[in-house]
């Protein structure tokens, strides 16, 4: 009977995991705007940090030092629900985005669709970037050089897969209407922008369960896990918390000027998983916007005894 009961589970999970979803196209169109363009680099290669991901792994330094390649693809990524792998965004025909809409791109972003109505897992933060930086990326993936570098496909595990079958993944998308613009300032308002839609700093600093990334804990109180990757060399970390409790908050007593100073100075900690080379060249007002909305947000007494684990040092027990 348990043999029966292991082949009818594994038949349903190879049977059911590709499944096909719907979402709309939104009504983005690239521009050749060079200011747009402009806004979009910077976002990339900035707040939104898509070249931490969709660049080749042996760029990785040179990107945090400040360089912009094409984003040609290569970051990998082995965790329990498979080996994932970020595509080339460039626009070659071939290996890249060139033969895909405007709308499919959006699609992709906004509502985790691909353009073969497979689902993304939940890895990009921008379900609900306004219209106008949505536009700007694009618009900026489009003026890139194309770059031929064929990327092999994400590779879902057994569990990535049951996790598929079952529903425990399915499509993230807005959770409402996003807007059409954000006027850039330095208001808590454009802040909790930033931090939640464009930064995903919410993601990182926030407990989740790292199967199938739903969130467990309190937002921006800390917890979430960093298993060692190819760029930690060997270190693990705990994301602290960012919440303003004066007992627990790791920046509940810094100034303004600190926080700005520290962004600013980029990665100190070999390995931590923090895009601080392109957190770093934020500009002051998008910066400041952040911090205001930081120190905004509701205390929570969470405290995390260690957040940098050596590669010598036992890893903490869930």
């Amino acid at each position: 009977m348990l043999a029966l009961l292991i082949v009818g589970l594994l038949t349903f999970i190879f049977a059911s995991w590709d499944k096909k979803f719907e979402a709309p196209e939104p009504a983005i169109t690239a521009s050749t705007d060079s200011a747009v363009i402009a806004r979009g680099r910077y976002l990339a290669f900035g707040p939104a940090h898509c070249a931490s991901c969709h660049m080749p792994m042996d760029k990785f330094a040179e990107v945090e030092a400040g360089a912009q390649f094409p984003l040609s693809g290569g970051w990998e990524l082995p965790i329990a629900p498979g080996t994932f792998r970020a595509p080339n965004i460039t626009p070659d025909k071939e290996t890249g985005i060139g033969t895909l809409s405007d709308g499919q791109l959006a699609r992709a972003m906004r509502h985790s669709v691909k353009h073969d109505g497979s689902a993304l897992f939940p890895f990009m933060p921008f379900q609900d970037i306004s219209d106008e930086d949505l536009t700007a990326i694009i618009s900026f993936l489009r003026s890139q050089e194309p770059v031929k570098n064929e990327i092999k496909p994400t590779e879902l595990s057994l569990l990535g897969k049951a996790l598929m079958a079952f529903g425990a993944i399915t499509p993230v998308g807005p959770k409402a209407t996003p807007p059409k613009t954000m006027k850039p300032d330095s208001t808590i308002e454009y802040g909790s922008y930033i931090a939640n839609s464009v930064a995903n700093c919410v993601g990182c600093h926030t407990e989740r369960d790292m199967k199938t990334g739903v969130f467990i804990g309190e937002p921006f109180a800390g917890g979430l896990r960093f298993e060692p990757d190819p760029f930690s060399g060997g270190y693990s970390f705990i994301s602290p918390n960012l919440t303003p409790d004066a007992e627990t908050g790791v920046i509940a007593d810094w100034s303004e000027r600190t926080f700005l100073s520290r962004l600013h100075n980029g990665r100190q900690q070999k390995g931590s998983p923090m895009t601080w080379g392109l957190f770093s060249r934020m500009n002051d007002m998008e910066l400041k916007a952040v911090y205001r909305y930081l120190k905004s947000l509701k205390p929570v007494k969470k405290k995390i005894e260690q957040t940098v684990f050596g590669p010598a040092e036992k890893f903490p027990e869930i």
